[in-house]
Formats: structure tokens, C-alpha cells, sequence
């Protein structure tokens, strides 16, 4: 057994330590959880233990096994995280998510587990209900859905019905190296004088690659010749981009062009690479590249802003005289969403909107621009995008599950439904009440998140009524305010609570004496409010005596249709009157 304290290098409070009690228990569990890190869940806390961690306990791969007890976290309690790479083959088994969250297999079977995949959200994994088994549902392609973001956490809700159960599954999607780095063009064209001095440096196309950390570019590399070499350097956001340094000076008597091939290369295991040709034509003398006005532009940008708004326009300038001052502008990489949504005038530096952005895809958009002049001579700057959220969604009402028919001897405060409220706007916009008529026996009950527990608050009686058209309204916040409504038709289901009611308190009926055995005497006829079997009448005499003889040896009812018929001939010397009871 070991045992130890192990905590964040950044901080020495105690919730940010973890302590760790380990047990020998299976090779074949542990062969399986030890890689280069081992994420793991324990009764509501979630914590990740890296390779170095593990050595720390003196951990190999050789030992049986680790059982982890935990004693604080920063996670909250009912939430589960899995850390998992991208490009999973469907069907492969992610966790046990039964175990995870502590629950008995048979309650996730019988709530009807299930992913909240409303609101557009895709549906990236299944639940197997008999084992509790967490799949991979469909492709996770990281780059799809993250794109260049450092972390890639994608939230889902399980939603378990009666009663309600609600528990945030967090995905950590890794990123493997998919994606080999790419250069917007395939040839780099660049005029340089002859008279340019040893050092002159021109900047190079950055390379794109798809992936992230160290999936993504790490190093260039150029091609050996006796003109140029190439120095590689990182940017504050961490890309790295080269530059071609003149190491020799050119002579354009003796050679007018030259060809190199630069190739980037990424981190991944194996690596990847892609390569663009250099193309240098020796021309005369060209001193200056452009410079930007601001190395970084900021603006903000109402989602809702019209086709064909001016974002901003982005000014460089060029010391050199005629062609050699000329400059015109380029996007840097953007993905093919967002060619799709801004224009950049090559000769004004002008960025207009050529589709729409929405607040709720992304917050804040980056684009790299690139200033050229004629001699080919670079440079950069960033344009920084703070999308600004108006209210533009309204609220919408999704109905999770109903109990139906509601039996109409339910107690007061049962649940017989549950709904959910989405707003995709965020802030005040985002904030949404929910509403019930006044007039129907049911009221909506604050659950969990922005869930609503449907409750009745008094008696049903399906005889006085025996279905409900229920209006839910949610409004959000936002100014104006946006509203939406969703109608929901509820049934009563009946349950045999009222006896059957005699049309009469008591019936009389004359028979003439030597009458025929088997004719009809009277009839009796009763009614029940009751639905379908609930309210089927059958008749039938009660046991009594008369004259030392059962009344069924007089008489006989018609178990449907209440009519009483004489079983004998009466004598009226013998017998003047009879009474029975139904």
C-alpha cells in the first residue's frame, strides 16, 4: 500500500491536494489504465493522474494495479468527466457511466437514460441501458468542433425520468495527430534587390495545421543552399512562423532566380509535414516592408449587424516609392466558414460582413491579415472581434417526459412531468421564467438547472374532467423581452371510484297469482360514472331467505340487462309478498 498527498504545483491550499491511498488488485485493470496519463472518477471527484505523477508513487507498469481514494477535488458532486482522443471507432466503449455516477444499472433501465441532445446539440454518445456501457456514437473529429481552441470540453446532460435525475457529463476530447500542417499557397513569391545586405529578412508564409499543442507546427526547416537560411520564431500566441535570412549576397549576373522547398514539420508521433516552394526573383533595390497602423485592431460587432457592415479597415504603409510601395492585404489562414462571412478589399484594407455571425457559435473572432507590397516584403497584424449578444432567441419549452394517463387518484404534489427551457443567448438575454394558466389543477415546480418538475396541486376527477390542454409560457429577460409557448395535452385515467346508483330508492312490481315460471316481473337498471369496465354494471340478487327457502328459488335477475323474472308459479294463499335486494 502506498499512500500520499499530491497537489497542484501553483497552488498549497488544501482543496487543491489530493490524498491517495494505492492497492495492488489486478494486472490486467492496470495494463489498461496506465498510459501516459490516467484519468479517473470517484464517488462525484474527477482528477487526472499523469505519468510523472504516477512515478512519484513509484508506480510502473509492471505493478498489479491502483485503487484511488480521494479526498478533495474540485469538481462538483453528481458530474462525471472522460478524457478520450478523437477519431474513436463507433461503437468503443468510452466507461462504464453506471459506475461512474454510482448508480445501479437497473435505475438507469428503468429512468430511461438518455442524453439531453435538444437544442441542436449532436448526439456524440450512446448509453448501453443493460450495462451501463458509455460508446462512441458517432465521429468526434476535435478540429470539427473545437477547431484551434487549447481545450476541447464538450457538456452533456443525463437526464433520468422518474424521478428526475440530472448529471453533467463532461467530455475531454484529446487530439491526435490527424492533420498534417499546410501552406495557404503552393508557391512563395518573393522580388528581392541585389543590392539587399547580408541579414535582410523576409517573412514567410505561416504554415496551418488543423491540430493543436504539439500535433501542431513545431519547427521549419529550409531547404540547404548558399543564399538563405531560416530562422524560426514563436509568436505571443504561441505559433511558430519562419523568416528568410540572407546569408550571401545575391548577384543577379549570375544567377536571376532562385528555387528553395520549406518545409513545416508538427510534434505528433510520427511526425507530419507539408512543404511550399520558395520562388526569389533578383531584382533592384527595395528597402522598406509595410508597416500597420496597429499591430492589433480591436472592434465590436453586434450579432445581429447587417450584410455588407464595415467591420474595420486596416491601414499599412510603405516607405519604398512606386511599386515598391504599392500595398495590398490578405486574410492569413481562415477556415472556410469564415471566408464565408468577411470580405477583405485587397487595395483599401477594408473588412466588410458578407454573412451572418452569431453571438451563440462565437464569442470573439481573430483574423490574421497580411500587408504585401510589390517586392513581395511582409508583414502582419490581427484583427480581434468581440461578438456583442443582442436577444434574438427566444426561449423554447422542450418537453422531457409526461406521465400519461395521469390516474385521477394521484396525491397532491405528485410529478407527472417534466420539461426543460433552452435559451441560447447568454447574460440577462439568457434568463429565463416559465409560467403556467391559472385555471388547471397543475403548476410548474423549479427542478434542477433549468429544469421544471410539473406537479398537480389539488384532486383529479375524470368524471368532471378528463383531459387538460396545459399552456407552459417561458420569457427571458432580454429587453424587449422574447417569449415562447408549448401546448401539452394531458389525459385523466380512470380508476373505479364510484358504485354503481340506482336510478330508484327501492322498486314495486304487481304479479298475477299462477303466473308462467320464467316471465318477467319488473326491471331494475343502475349507472356508474366510471370509464369502460370501471362503469359496467352486472346485476345480481343478494342471499337471503324466504319462508325457510332462498330467495333464488323465486326469483332470477339478467346479470346485463336488470330485468327480474319469476323462477315458479306464485300462489297467493301461499305467498302475498316478496322482498329482495340488488
Amino acid at each position: 500500500m502506498i499512500s500520499s498527498w499530491f497537489c497542484d504545483k501553483e497552488s498549497s491550499t488544501l482543496t487543491d491536494c489530493l490524498y491517495l491511498t494505492l492497492f495492488n488488485f489486478s494486472v490486467y485493470s492496470f495494463k489498461r489504465m496506465f498510459a501516459s496519463h490516467v484519468h479517473c472518477y470517484v464517488s462525484g471527484f474527477d482528477f487526472c493522474l499523469t505519468s510523472e505523477a504516477l512515478q512519484m508513487f513509484g508506480v510502473t507498469s509492471e505493478m498489479f494495479g491502483l485503487l484511488f481514494f480521494v479526498l478533495m477535488a474540485h469538481t462538483a458532486y453528481g458530474d462525471v468527466s472522460y478524457s478520450f482522443p478523437e477519431e474513436m471507432k463507433r461503437g468503443s466503449v468510452i466507461g462504464n457511466i453506471a459506475k461512474d455516477l454510482g448508480l445501479d444499472v437497473k435505475r438507469m433501465l428503468t429512468g430511461k437514460a438518455r442524453f439531453d441532445t435538444e437544442g441542436n446539440r449532436k448526439r456524440y454518445c450512446d448509453i448501453n441501458l443493460n450495462t451501463g456501457e458509455l460508446t462512441v456514437a458517432e465521429r468526434i473529429d476535435r478540429e470539427e468542433i473545437c477547431e484551434k481552441k487549447s481545450s476541447c470540453v464538450i457538456n452533456q446532460e443525463l437526464v433520468l425520468e422518474n424521478p428526475l435525475g440530472l448529471h453533467r457529463v463532461i467530455f475531454n476530447i484529446e487530439d491526435i495527430n490527424d492533420n498534417s500542417p499546410q501552406f495557404k499557397q503552393s508557391v512563395i513569391k518573393f522580388e528581392i534587390q541585389e543590392s539587399a545586405l547580408k541579414g535582410s529578412r523576409y517573412l514567410l508564409d505561416e504554415a496551418h495545421d488543423a491540430d493543436i499543442s504539439r500535433n501542431a507546427v513545431q519547427s521549419y526547416m529550409l531547404q540547404e543552399n548558399e543564399h538563405f537560411l531560416l530562422s524560426v520564431l514563436t509568436r505571443a500566441n504561441g505559433r511558430k512562423y519562419g523568416e528568410l535570412v540572407l546569408n550571401k549576397e545575391l548577384d543577379r549576373e549570375q544567377q536571376k532566380e532562385v528555387t528553395l522547398i520549406l518545409t513545416a514539420v508538427d510534434g505528433g508521433t510520427p511526425p507530419r509535414s507539408g512543404t511550399v516552394a520558395i520562388h526569389v526573383t533578383v531584382l533592384d533595390a527595395n528597402d522598406n516592408a509595410p508597416v500597420f497602423s496597429q499591430a492589433v485592431y480591436k472592434v465590436s460587432l453586434p450579432e445581429n449587424s447587417p450584410l455588407d457592415t464595415v467591420v474595420v479597415t486596416v491601414s499599412a504603409t510603405d516607405a519604398d516609392e512606386g511599386q515598391n510601395g504599392e500595398v495590398t492585404y490578405e486574410f492569413g489562414h481562415l477556415s472556410e466558414r469564415l471566408l464565408e462571412i468577411f470580405n477583405l478589399n485587397s487595395l483599401s484594407g477594408e473588412i466588410k460582413l458578407t454573412g451572418l455571425i452569431d453571438y451563440e457559435d462565437a464569442s470573439s473572432i481573430e483574423l490574421p491579415i497580411q500587408a504585401k507590397d510589390g517586392q513581395g516584403l511582409a508583414n502582419h497584424c490581427s484583427v480581434l472581434i468581440d461578438v456583442i449578444d443582442v436577444n434574438d432567441n427566444a426561449p423554447i419549452v422542450i418537453l422531457k417526459y409526461v406521465n400519461i394517463p395521469i390516474p385521477e387518484n394521484v396525491l397532491t404534489g405528485t410529478e407527472v412531468g417534466v420539461i426543460n427551457v433552452q435559451d441560447r443567448d447568454s447574460e440577462n438575454n439568457g434568463k429565463v421564467r416559465c409560467s403556467i394558466q391559472q385555471n388547471v389543477p397543475f403548476k410548474l415546480v423549479p427542478s434542477i438547472k433549468k429544469y421544471y418538475s410539473l406537479v398537480t396541486t389539488g384532486e383529479l376527477d375524470r368524471e368532471l374532467l378528463s383531459d387538460y390542454n396545459i399552456t407552459i409560457t417561458a420569457t427571458d429577460e432580454g429587453s424587449p423581452p422574447l417569449s415562447s409557448t408549448k401546448n401539452i395535452h394531458l389525459t385523466v385515467a380512470d380508476v373505479n371510484d364510484n358504485p354503481p346508483v340506482f336510478q330508484e330508492q327501492s322498486y314495486r312490481a304487481h304479479v298475477q297469482e299462477n303466473n308462467k315460471p320464467g316471465s318477467s316481473i319488473c326491471s331494475v337498471s343502475a349507472t356508474d360514472p366510471d370509464w369502460r369496465q370501471n362503469g359496467t354494471v352486472v346485476y345480481s340478487l343478494l342471499s337471503s331467505d324466504l319462508n325457510g327457502a332462498p330467495v333464488s328459488s323465486f326469483l332470477s335477475i339478467n346479470g346485463d340487462t336488470g330485468v327480474i323474472h319469476a323462477v315458479r308459479s306464485f300462489d297467493y294463499e301461499q305467498l302475498k309478498n316478496l322482498k329482495c335486494s340488488c
